[in-house]
């Protein structure tokens, strides 16, 4: 039940949502002063969420920035999924996310990382065969990585089922701590609170930095960006999926 009301929810917590009801509830109302509130709203809400500099800075005060990871050897990395999607044929594909994927096996194949656990399964609310793990797999054969070095677990759909299954397939393989966790930057403060919270002993590693590192300019401080607006849609979510783990995990 959690998770499909998580999902339902989702599209209410969107900037550009906001927008739209407000604009909808303006444009019904018959007070011409709550109207007019409405608007000036609405106006608002859309200078704040598309304003690129503003972003920029909440997204680094966000984000769990890794460049200072000790350099030793892990017995595995744990890439989390949702960076594979799939067409209307059921055939996957890698998305935005696929840095996870890309750090994962640049880990791997430097010797950082000993195996490597894909953790996905199908995180849609309607039943599918594909299960993003599944296919990875697929993948990581397709570049020679032996079957010794990998670790698939492909029922989870969402973070806490990631930390859950994770460490149930972790101590049936008897693979020591600690563990690389891979995520987008974004996804990482969630990510490493509910593997902590469920006794895994992780290190974080961010990647797939959507936002922050670019260099700012003139143009960001005062002109509206639609990226910007998009890009907020996944700190809110990540951002009040926190504060719900707090409860929930």
């Amino acid at each position: 039940m959690f998770f499909i009301l998580s999902k339902l929810l989702t599209v209410l917590i969107f900037p550009i949502s906001w927008i739209f009801i407000l604009l909808i509830w303006s444009f019904i109302t018959k007070s011409h002063k709550r109207k007019q509130r409405l608007l000036l709203v609405a106006i608002i809400v859309f200078i704040i969420f598309s304003n690129s500099f503003l972003f920029s800075r909440c997204a680094n005060a966000w984000d769990i920035d890794t460049h200072n990871l000790p350099s030793k050897k892990y017995s595995c990395a744990i890439v989390l999924g949702g960076f594979t999607s799939f067409d209307a044929d059921g055939n996957g594909y890698f998305n935005a996310a696929a840095d996870r994927f890309i750090q994962g096996i640049k880990l791997q194949k430097t010797g950082v990382t000993s195996k490597i656990l894909i953790s996905g399964g199908s995180a849609g609310i309607i039943k599918n065969k594909f299960k993003e793990a599944d296919y990875v797999y697929t993948q990581l054969k397709a570049l020679n990585i032996a079957d010794s070095s990998i670790l698939i677990e492909n029922q989870s759909r969402n973070t806490i089922e990631n930390a859950q299954y994770s460490k149930r397939l972790l101590q049936k393989q008897h693979v020591p701590p600690p563990y690389l966790l891979i995520t987008s930057a974004f996804h990482m403060r969630r990510a490493i609170y509910t593997f902590k919270k469920y006794g895994i002993d992780v290190v974080p590693y961010s990647c797939d930095f959507i936002a922050g590192k670019e260099e700012q300019s003139i143009g960001d401080f005062i002109l509206p960006n639609s990226d910007a607006l998009n890009k907020w849609n996944f700190y809110i979510k990540e951002m009040i999926g926190y504060v719900v783990y707090h409860f929930k995990a």
